[in-house]
């Protein structure tokens, strides 16, 4: 048996196969990553030719030693220093604001904390699927955020809190928000699921029914009754069928179909 020698430093994983006996793996091409990105620009390009307007991948070779370890950092460098047409949105780039949602490795997630470690081979990165795309990596969230605006998510009081205080919460009803307030609404999850797929036009979808289930939930909102009036609805509410598939991509670790099943649990039991 013959063993290779590899540099000192190298990263390569152990069991990676090599072509032949003879070859020595360099630092330069463990470190080359190959990235598949999906394209598209609405209007034509008036530098180019008349050719279709149709929705393409364009393939780059990123030296990861080069930028940062998540997929966004490799984004960021593709577009600083090989395409400057790449079109994406990112903002906080510590999995906060929501706003890198896309597809990475056929899994709906933030790019932002998405490690390219974890992925083996090209990295495919294409939109949110089954939602209007604007340019290259850019949805259309306007539904998505209509919807969101339909369940009213604030809070509703209208009993004056005690003179020089606060609407105040027990530490027990604070408790119960977590893992709702935690959303950042990237819809990874409302786009990984078919149901939202099929009915999107009038179910909310996970994302927007486990905000609404936050507001149900909080002990100082005075308009519980009125929200789940609203959501006892065919469509809006009782397209959900427990797929599952927004707890498993939730890039937050959350579980909106628990949140979507207590509020049918809280439907049968306070709604005549």
């Amino acid at each position: 048996m013959v063993r290779l020698r590899l540099p000192k430093n190298s990263r390569i994983k152990p069991g990676r196969a090599i072509k032949s006996p003879g070859d020595v793996i360099t630092e330069k091409e463990v470190s080359n990553r190959t990235f598949q990105i999906y394209r598209w620009t609405p209007t034509s390009d008036l530098f180019q030719s008349e050719a279709p307007n149709l929705p393409r991948y364009d393939q780059f070779t990123l030296n990861i030693n080069q930028c940062g370890p998540m997929v966004l950092d490799a984004l960021i460098s593709i577009k600083n220093n090989l395409d400057p047409s790449l079109t994406f949105r990112r903002s906080c780039r510590e999995g906060v604001c929501g706003s890198c949602a896309m597809n990475i490795d056929g899994t709906n997630t933030l790019a932002c904390i998405k490690p390219i470690s974890e992925v083996e081979g090209t990295i495919k990165i294409t939109p949110l699927p089954h939602m209007p795309v604007i340019k290259d990596l850019v949805p259309d969230l306007k539904h998505a955020y209509a919807q969101y605006a339909s369940i009213e998510p604030w809070l509703k009081i209208s009993s004056p809190a005690p003179i020089n205080q606060e609407h105040k919460q027990s530490p027990t009803d604070r408790a119960k928000l977590d893992g709702l307030w935690d959303c950042v609404l990237c819809f990874c999850c409302s786009t990984a699921c078919p149901s939202y797929w099929w009915n999107g036009d009038q179910f909310l979808g996970p994302a927007v029914l486990l905000q609404s289930f936050r507001w149900i939930e909080d002990s100082r909102d005075e308009g519980r009754q009125e929200r789940l009036e609203q959501l006892n609805d065919e469509m809006k509410l009782y397209r959900c069928h427990t797929i599952m598939n927004c707890a498993k991509t939730c890039p937050k670790g959350l579980n909106p179909a628990k949140a979507i099943s207590q509020i049918k649990q809280k439907i049968s039991h306070e709604i005549d």
